[in-house]
């Protein structure tokens, strides 16, 4: 059994409130803990008539300079300003292939390793505008919702964190309120995929997931569709219906619609909901089948986003498409040798009931293709898993993926294997939010989000005689820079 951890990543503190304010007020770091986090060339930036409100009296300018001097990141360091109530640290500033510009990654640990989690929070971030959305999402990773520890259900242990950006460079003007909502959207979106993530499958089932999505979708006033149980079998959908078939709590295929009136494409969001993963008859071991609870990482990274995005008024038809099963072990289980038809009329022979993944995405892309008329169709998954180690990388998973929405298909295919990313130690990270909010911000109304997306989503083309190469150029370059994007924003 395991035991608790550091406070923060144990979930000894639960964070109710994250807001992002364009000021966060002035206060004594004894009643509001505070820390100034940056690349240390833009915290020389800062006069001390911008740090002194939240400082003073317990921290002087002297100390404050010396601090700085003194900071010596490698990659990062941290240094106390006042006991442990307030701190100031130094992001790294080289940039390799391993890092982003913005030390993003850096972030996260460090804010777990430097506020005691004993008093309300402020965080205050200096950079460049650029980087704005990649630290706001990398600062919502170090404040999970989900916690069960013994004696945490009382309301004074649920804190506020308040996060203001001071930006230096060309644009440092304060955060307009249609950024700061963009941010606060995001960081809700990848909060809500980390605790689906986090939660453990008594208490995150297929029904519960379901439950999720509802709520979702009133939220945003949009009435999901969902085939589950026998439906799935009676409709075609083989490969959802044959993983999850034996658990107690029927699978589902789940989808939520965003519709606007001036839509121009249609774009699919399609994750892997498994929300427990046994690997069936073919039974993982003792030591690899704890953690599987993230096998549902693909789903939450979609909801999240999904929510995020049409709140961002997202300005293209959004389908966001659940894939949920449990790989369970039972009378009505899967067996090797099994043949199941999919979604897309093909058959499939099953020699390994762990390889589950790419059925349930199988079935939810062809769904996409068919049903919807997706002219951009995205997979997300935590794919890579015992046919692949062995095999191949986890191209070959995806390969058979698209292979049921067919190779010929004139469309935009994207395939994203989260399997590492899904988690960091024993929190989940809602990896995808961010990604996916920045791949396709273009087609919002976001300011900030249309300067991060590194591609435009409007893939139609200007004759009909040239369609094809267009379109096979578009999807290299579309592929190309999202795996860019991939190192940039997560």
């Amino acid at each position: 059994m395991k035991g608790g951890g550091s406070s923060r990543s144990g979930g000894a503190v639960v964070v109710e409130h994250l807001t992002f304010t364009a000021n966060a007020g002035d206060s004594d770091p004894r009643s509001r803990a505070v820390l100034f986090a940056g690349q240390l060339p833009n915290l020389h930036k800062l006069a001390w008539s911008q740090v002194k409100g939240k400082l003073e009296p317990r921290v002087t300018q002297e100390v404050w300079k010396t601090a700085l001097r003194i900071l010596n990141p490698n990659p990062v360091d941290t240094c106390s300003l006042w006991l442990k109530h307030a701190f100031v640290a130094a992001l790294p500033a080289k940039v390799s292939r391993h890092n982003s510009p913005s030390s993003a990654q850096f972030l996260t640990r460090l804010i777990c390793n430097s506020l005691s989690g004993k008093t309300d929070q402020c965080i205050v971030l200096v950079c460049e505008y650029a980087d704005v959305f990649a630290l706001a999402c990398a600062l919502a990773r170090a404040f999970p919702l989900f916690t069960r520890r013994t004696g945490l259900d009382k309301r004074e242990d649920k804190l506020t964190v308040t996060v203001q950006f001071i930006l230096v460079g060309e644009n440092i003007e304060p955060l307009c309120e249609s950024t700061l909502a963009c941010l606060s959207n995001a960081a809700e979106g990848i909060r809500l995929a980390a605790r689906i993530v986090d939660m453990p499958c008594c208490e995150m089932n297929t029904d519960d997931f379901l439950v999720e999505i509802n709520l979702v979708g009133s939220e945003l006033g949009i009435i999901p569709t969902i085939i589950r149980g026998e439906e799935l079998n009676h409709k075609g959908f083989g490969g959802i219906y044959g993983v999850g078939k034996a658990a107690m709590n029927p699978p589902a295929l789940a989808i939520l619609s965003h519709t606007p009136e001036d839509a121009t494409q249609t774009i699919a969001w399609v994750g892997k909901g498994i929300v427990y993963d046994t690997g069936g008859l073919s039974i993982k071991s003792k030591t690899h089948m704890p953690g599987m609870k993230r096998d549902c990482g693909g789903a939450a990274a979609v909801l999240g986003a999904f929510r995020a995005a049409v709140k961002q008024g997202f300005k293209e038809n959004l389908h966001a498409l659940f894939c949920l099963a449990e790989n369970a072990v039972g009378a009505k289980a899967t067996r090797p040798d099994d043949i199941h038809r999919l979604y897309s009329g093909k058959t499939v022979e099953i020699n390994n009931t762990d390889a589950e993944g790419r059925l349930v995405l199988a079935d939810g892309v062809c769904y996409a293709c068919k049903d919807l008329k997706a002219d951009i169709i995205l997979d997300i998954a935590t794919l890579t898993g015992a046919q692949d180690r062995a095999n191949a990388a986890s191209s070959r998973a995806g390969l058979f993926i698209q292979a049921h929405i067919g190779f010929d298909w004139p469309g935009v295919w994207v395939h994203i294997d989260m399997a590492s990313t899904v988690h960091s130690g024993a929190r989940a990270t809602g990896y995808g939010v961010a990604l996916l909010l920045a791949l396709f911000g273009r087609a919002t109304d976001n300011a900030l989000l249309k300067i991060i997306s590194p591609v435009g989503v409007n893939f139609a083309t200007e004759a009909d005689d040239a369609m094809e190469n267009c379109l096979k150029k578009r999807r290299h370059e579309f592929c190309l820079k999202l795996c860019s994007l991939s190192v940039v924003q997560n």
